[in-house]
């Protein structure tokens, strides 16, 4: 295992302790309004602010995660110099 990848998962265990941190001291319910998605401008969702905070987090960590993971979609074989 690299050291880069030691340091990576040290910050991620750092990110997710903060969002339960906020999550065990933010327990009353909020409204979210996100007009983007469309139907939350109208009727937002009404939950606990931990699972909000929660899942985007979530959303943040699969974007980034597919973002960086990426296709790899490469020019195929490299030419050997």
């Amino acid at each position: 295992m690299s050291f880069a990848a030691v340091i990576k998962s040290i910050f991620f265990l750092l990110i997710l302790f903060v969002v339960l941190y906020v999550g065990m001291n933010n327990v009353h319910e909020i409204n979210l309004f996100f007009p983007i998605a469309g139907t939350t401008a109208k009727t937002p969702i009404h939950s606990s602010a931990a699972l909000i905070f929660f899942g985007m987090f979530a959303v943040g960590v699969l974007a980034g995660t597919l973002l960086t993971a990426g296709g790899g979609g490469g020019s195929g074989k490299k030419s050997k110099e």
